[in-house]
């Protein structure tokens, strides 16, 4: 037991001889719970962002914009082409939607009405906004047919005539805004009922920021007992260990027990971490707690002994 716990106080006291040590067992894993949990969590509007460059800027547009905006898988924002294409390129942005000049309704009558739909390959979230830019042009199309045929019906009453193109584009832009209004105000055919269920598991981006940490800067440390059993190997230092009246198996249990007690040590600070500062329920069941911290410990200790087992070099342990 002695000789357990020499090495087990060997190794700690190497290991915490440089200021760079206290930078990585402590503060910098702190730094990072704070950032992480203080800058993640579910965004407020889970709609795919979309970009529309308004080229056309006519009652059509305006008309296909105004269906864009109240669509629930997309949310959309007007920008400039040249940002657009920026973002597009930069993929800040999955999908760009582009309405030329010439998206007007002589077009859409002779059927020359085009629009751009420029995508990420191979992405998700294209694939839904081009569905939802599919399912609001099948609804503007259905507007723009009333409103051709509020033109034609009133072009075919006896007597009645424009008194200029100027004239027949304002009759179709209020009977366009009028059918608009009266598709909105339609009843629903189908209705949609949400789910009220509440979950039971609350996402807190901070709790998962303070977990997220102790996996990280505990389980790289237990694992790089690998590299540390492979430097040993390498440099003749486990060689002339084993000389001493020191079986392989007290050598093995002091530098695995020392670098799992001083991970539990860090965990435990952690955590303490989370519930006094940052308010966490990590303490609601500290029996449970307890056996996850030290079985984990254990686990990670255990894979990094089996991999310095089959590393030669401690280039292989840390690549």
């Amino acid at each position: 037991m002695k000789k357990i716990l020499a090495i087990l106080i060997k190794d700690t006291l190497l290991r915490f001889t440089t200021p760079m040590e206290w930078l990585f067992f402590l503060i910098l894993p702190i730094v990072f719970t704070l950032v992480i949990g203080s800058g993640s969590g579910p965004s407020s509007d889970s709609r795919v962002k979309m970009i529309v460059v308004d080229q056309a800027k006519n009652s059509l547009s305006e008309t296909l914009i105004a269906s864009l905006e109240t669509s629930s898988s997309v949310n959309i924002e007007l920008e400039l082409i040249e940002d657009a294409n920026s973002a597009l390129d930069q993929k800040k942005i999955s999908s760009v939607l582009i309405i030329p000049q010439n998206f007007n309704q002589q077009n859409l009558l002779s059927q020359n009405a085009e629009l751009e739909l420029r995508q990420l390959p191979n992405n998700t979230e294209s694939l839904i906004a081009q569905q939802a830019v599919q399912a609001v042009l099948s609804k503007v199309s259905s507007v723009v047919d009333i409103a051709n045929s509020s033109v034609a019906l009133a072009e075919s009453q006896p007597g009645f005539k424009f008194d200029s193109d100027s004239a027949r584009q304002a009759f179709f832009d209020s009977s366009l805004k009028k059918a608009q209004s009266l598709m909105t105000e339609s009843p629903n055919r189908i209705n949609e009922v949400t789910g009220n269920t509440k979950d039971t598991v609350e996402y807190d981006p901070r709790s998962n920021a303070s977990a997220g940490q102790i996996i990280t800067w505990v389980f790289i440390p237990l694992i790089g007992l690998s590299g540390s059993f492979a430097y040993e190997r390498q440099k003749g230092t486990l060689r002339r260990l084993l000389t001493t009246p020191t079986s392989k198996g007290l050598f093995l249990a002091g530098t695995i027990i020392g670098q799992v007690l001083t991970a539990l040590v860090q965990m435990i600070l952690l955590v303490l971490f989370g519930i006094f500062v940052m308010k966490l329920n990590w303490a609601h069941a500290p029996m449970a707690l307890a056996v996850i911290l030290i079985s984990s410990a254990l686990a990670a200790a255990a894979l990094g002994t089996m991999l310095g087992t089959f590393v030669k070099t401690e280039g292989q342990a840390s690549g």
